[in-house]
């Protein structure tokens, strides 16, 4: 069966941001059970999981320019290599140091790539399907990020092993860029301004203009994503929850984001995302705060991990998608990096926050948290639509 250009690209581009999505799921876990192996502090192994995410902040500031000088391909192949190679190089350097620089450099490449990916794809999907295609495109990731704790389990067969698999399958995955034929040239739409990280900045103040709301969504889900993988183990630890039960609960907010992601992609492009949002957010609210109410039960909470994931466990690609909606296009990818700014920001705060509420009450509480977060978030919802009836359609 022939395929078009447009579902080429996208097949391509999806592969390549699930086996980022893979790196990504496989290096958190793998390298904090190698430092609790070796006695670590679980401060600095906490610091170090990091580096990811300050790679992430470091290359949106830059990154928009060459993009828009040399186009999609040259970055996907630039971010392709840049994770490839350090993970092939985790096993050669050896020293803790040394590997925070290669978590830095894992999360500039990975940002590179998803930067450019997400961009092209928002760039050329049709506006009635744009809903459906993104919800697909967080869908490959998600299920990337699913499968990455598992070969870090092969750490018990050899340790450099799991850095091995994941560095030769980013090395694989990158080069399928060349069999898009209509990769070469292809660039953001030219926003009429010479390209400057300067300009870059000028882009991020008139995208946040336009845009702030969509741009809370991704963070929101950053939030989700770290706290959950690094606060929900000391809270459920602290409540009397084996670690089998935790392997359990925790994958189960990923698997219900999995189960109806493009579903709600679809829904969103049929009734609207200004009308979706709240209905979702409102949801998450009740879920979380029933969680708080049995959070000593293990059928309870994972029924209710399943159904958060499944209201808000889309929050990333429904950001994009309404932040889509409401950007023009020269700006999508000033849109695109403050979407990944955002979700790095939330994923860097939430496990602080989250740590402080398990804290201050003695590990009784903890799902409260996101309830305020998500709260807050149809608050500002609400406000934009107020204060720009217009524009949050």
């Amino acid at each position: 069966m022939k395929l078009d250009s447009f579902k080429m690209r996208f097949i391509v581009l999806s592969f390549i941001v699930a086996i980022s999505g893979f790196s990504q799921g496989m290096l958190l876990p793998l390298i904090s059970f190698i430092f609790e192996q070796q006695e670590v502090n679980a401060t600095l192994n906490g610091l170090h999981a990091s580096g990811l995410y300050i790679g992430v902040l470091i290359s949106s500031l830059f990154i928009e320019a060459p993009l828009r000088k040399y186009g999609f391909k040259p970055m996907i192949i630039t971010g392709g290599i840049i994770v490839g190679l350090s993970l092939l190089l985790f096993p050669v350097l050896e020293t803790i140091w040394l590997w925070f620089l290669l978590r830095l450099l894992v999360g500039i490449g990975d940002n590179v790539l998803h930067f450019s990916t997400q961009t092209w794809l928002t760039q050329t999907t049709p506006q009635h399907k744009l809903g459906r295609i993104v919800a697909f495109y967080g869908l490959f990731f998600s299920f990337g990020f699913m499968i990455g704790p598992k070969i870090s389990e092969l750490v018990t067969v050899w340790e450099p092993l799991p850095f091995i698999v994941s560095g030769l399958l980013t090395m694989i995955g990158w080069p399928l860029i060349f069999l898009l034929k209509d990769a070469s040239g292809a660039k953001p739409i030219d926003s009429g301004v010479p390209i400057t990280v300067f300009n870059t900045f000028r882009n991020f103040k008139n995208v946040l203009a336009t845009s702030w709301i969509a741009f809370l969504f991704p963070m929101l889900f950053g939030v989700f994503e770290a706290s959950l993988n690094s606060n929900f183990p000391v809270f459920a630890i602290r409540n009397g929850f084996s670690l089998s039960a935790i392997t359990w609960i925790l994958p189960a907010f990923s698997l219900g984001a999995i189960l109806l992601q493009v579903p709600i992609g679809i829904l969103g492009d049929r009734i609207g995302r200004r009308r979706l949002m709240p209905i979702l957010l409102a949801t998450g609210i009740l879920l979380f705060l029933a969680m708080e109410a049995f959070n000593t039960s293990f059928v309870m909470l994972l029924i209710l991990f399943i159904l958060a994931g499944v209201a808000v466990g889309s929050m990333y690609s429904l950001g994009i998608s309404y932040m889509t909606d409401i950007t023009p296009k020269y700006n999508l990818p000033a849109g695109n990096l403050m979407a990944g700014i955002m979700f790095s920001l939330g994923s860097i705060v939430g496990p602080v926050i989250g740590g402080a509420v398990i804290s201050a009450s003695k590990g009784s509480l903890y799902f409260i948290f996101f309830a305020a977060a998500i709260t807050l978030v149809l608050m500002m919802d609400i406000l934009f639509r107020y204060k720009r009836p217009n524009v949050a359609q």
